[in-house]
């Protein structure tokens, strides 16, 4: 063979080589165009798309609150109803899970994706990271364990500033590749959240000192490399406490459009641009309260007003979906030292928790859509399931006896326990007979008592229910089953988030001290009470434990209303809190979390008046339910 013929093929394969890496440098400048596509600016009173006047017409959709299989479907629901934009809040406590670990690809909780499939979808995206957002989120999303070791939330002291900071640094690896800036789709980020309406709270601190922190937040943010437009939000007769130099000042509520550009140019010194931050279109619900309502005539009315006098804004819920697992907060008010959130964060939303088009949305898209408005995408199915055997039930107790108990002289906090969620069950032998008024002032927040395994009392935080009548005889056993059932979410009384019993026992007067013990049962896993000997008991918590079979997914709910209060695992989720008090009485089950053939059911349930045997599931929610179509 010729030394010619053996050089042809290599001069090939060189040629192919220089020929790739001219594509690749070609491709790499054209991306490099693409990123440089679009700006956004906030000038001349106005938002500026490519230097061009644009209204934003937004709404609020949280990551967290809906199953990652279907956040495109609700990003597409979102686009067929006429918006541009998708709000959402990054919840602090969702992502740092343990100290100093950060979780953002389990689940539903990879942020970077859900802001990708917004911009594929043709939305802009608002990012809302806080540090405090609150959202009826546990804790307003602060992680449980930060107020340990002379951390004080939400203030000017560097322990805080320094997670803070350590916070918004792993988000920013997260999201900097998606901000307009770099080619992505964030258009604007929000500093801290309704920061006046705390400054208003806390009068204990120097206006001074609040503006410290405020400024130091902002500072941080941009430091760290956020460069698009930030803004705040607060009520508009808020501003004074929570606007920031440079930072566009947005009003939560507000729906006098001549009051809202009066005290932006107040506090901003331009002429807008003018944005409600929070429209809200539903409001917030709580157990044992009625659900509220808003109708859809005075929403079409007060956005027609927003259209007219040139206001942006963004729909607070647009859809709400659910507060799975124990990620509910918690408010309060004069007559409840707390006001658990529902499960459901249906929020009347104009989209449904399940995700369904209700008459308001209809409404507001007549309205928003214009000729490029795509179609509504179709539901997704929905099933019944009409009998779910529980084939095992368990006493609580048996499932206690296996947790090795932590001994104290004085019951210890959920928190001195090194556990965030869940419940505690409080255990003391008495060698002496006492008896009286039992009072547990210390309550957080919902307990039940028990003497010799004999139900005395249900306690209760919500109700201010703090004492009971109690007779514990000779060498008898006080149990005390403690349900955390969320911490504040908004309000001064954000920085008492200890939960558990947080003060002595007290019987006729005495502090019982000496021997309690402690049952840790944070239930942040499905109990597996499978090789566990013994049956549930009526009138004691019990587990029940069932499969069913499926031969199609879909949708569903569970119907709770004949049971007394607990959770649900379904296939190993903990698809949240049930309480026959309501307004809830439904569980919100998706159909991406079932399967077809075996599914597992587990159900923790705390008050167990009647034995069952059985669930079933409704493919459109019961009548007394809050989730009605």
């Amino acid at each position: 063979m010729s030394s010619l013929s053996i050089l042809l093929p290599f001069r090939k394969v060189v040629l192919l080589i220089i020929f790739l890496l001219e594509f690749s440098i070609n491709l790499q400048a054209q991306n490099n165009i693409n990123v440089k596509k679009q700006t956004f600016t906030i000038a001349e009173g106005n938002f500026n798309l490519d230097g061009k006047p644009f209204k934003i017409h937004s709404g609020e959709m949280h990551y967290s609150r809906i199953p990652k299989p279907y956040w495109r479907h609700r990003l597409k629901m979102m686009k067929a109803m006429g918006l541009n934009a998708v709000a959402t809040y990054v919840f602090w406590n969702y992502h740092e899970t343990t100290p100093g670990v950060w979780d953002f690809s389990s689940d539903n909780r990879d942020v970077s994706e859900y802001i990708k499939i917004a911009q594929e979808e043709g939305l802009f995206v608002i990012l809302r990271p806080g540090p405090y957002v609150c959202a009826e989120w546990e804790f307003g999303g602060y992680p449980w364990f930060l107020p340990q070791n002379g951390i004080t939330i939400r203030g000017n002291n560097k322990p805080y500033l320094d997670a803070t900071k350590a916070y918004f640094t792993r988000l920013y690896q997260e999201v900097k590749s998606l901000l307009i800036t770099n080619g992505g789709p964030i258009i604007m980020v929000q500093v801290e959240n309704e920061f006046g309406s705390y400054v208003s709270q806390r009068k204990d601190i120097s206006l001074e000192e609040h503006r410290k922190y405020n400024a130091t937040i902002y500072k941080q943010l941009k430091d760290i490399g956020f460069n698009v437009p930030f803004f705040t939000s607060d009520g508009s007769w808020l501003f004074e406490g929570g606007t920031l130099p440079g930072a566009l000042p947005t009003a939560n509520g507000e729906d006098d459009v001549a009051k809202l550009k009066s005290q932006v140019e107040k506090f901003y010194g331009n002429k807008g641009p003018y944005m409600v931050a929070e429209f809200y279109p539903g409001w917030l619900s709580h157990w044992a309260e009625p659900f509220p309502k808003i109708s859809n005539e005075s929403i079409v009315k007060q956005t027609n007003k927003y259209l007219d006098g040139g206001v942006s804004f963004n729909l607070y819920m647009v859809h709400g979906g659910t507060n799975f697992g124990f990620t509910s907060g918690a408010n309060y008010d004069d007559k409840h030292d707390i006001q658990p959130d529902l499960t459901s964060y249906d929020y009347d939303a104009p989209i449904s928790e399940a995700g369904w088009a209700t008459e308001k949305y209809f409404a507001l898209r007549e309205i928003l859509k214009n000729d490029k408005t795509p179609a509504i995408p179709a539901k997704i199915p929905v099933i019944s399931i009409p009998n779910i055997k529980l084939s095992k039930s368990i006493d609580l107790e048996v499932f206690k006896n296996a947790i090795v108990p932590v001994s104290n002289d004085q019951p210890l906090t959920f928190e001195k326990l090194n556990q965030g969620h869940g419940y505690v069950w409080y255990s003391r032998r008495f060698r002496q007979p006492i008896s009286g008024k039992l009072q547990l002032k210390g309550l957080r927040d919902y307990a039940i008592i028990y003497v010799n395994g004999t139900k005395v009392a249900e306690l209760n935080s919500n109700f201010q229910k703090y004492e009971c009548d109690i007779d514990i005889p000779f060498n008898a056993v006080l149990d005390i089953i403690v349900e955390n059932m969320g911490r504040i979410n908004y309000g001064a009384k954000i920085v008492n988030s200890s939960k558990g019993i947080v003060s002595p026992v007290v019987i006729n007067d005495q502090t019982i001290t000496g021997n309690w013990d402690m049952y840790k049962m944070p239930m942040n896993a499905m109990p597996n009470i499978a090789k566990m000997k013994g049956s549930a008991i009526v009138g004691k918590p019990a587990i029940y434990q069932g499969t069913f079979s499926l031969q199609k997914t879909g949708d569903t709910f569970l119907d709770m209303s004949s049971w007394g209060k607990g959770i649900v695992f379904i296939n190993g989720i903990n698809l949240g809190r049930y309480w026959k008090i309501g307004p809830q009485q439904t569980l919100y089950l998706p159909g991406c979390w079932l399967k077809t053939g075996k599914n597992e059911i587990v159900i923790f349930e705390q008050q167990n008046e009647v034995l069952k045997n059985h669930i079933q599931s409704v493919s459109f929610p019961i009548l007394n339910s809050l989730n009605i179509q």
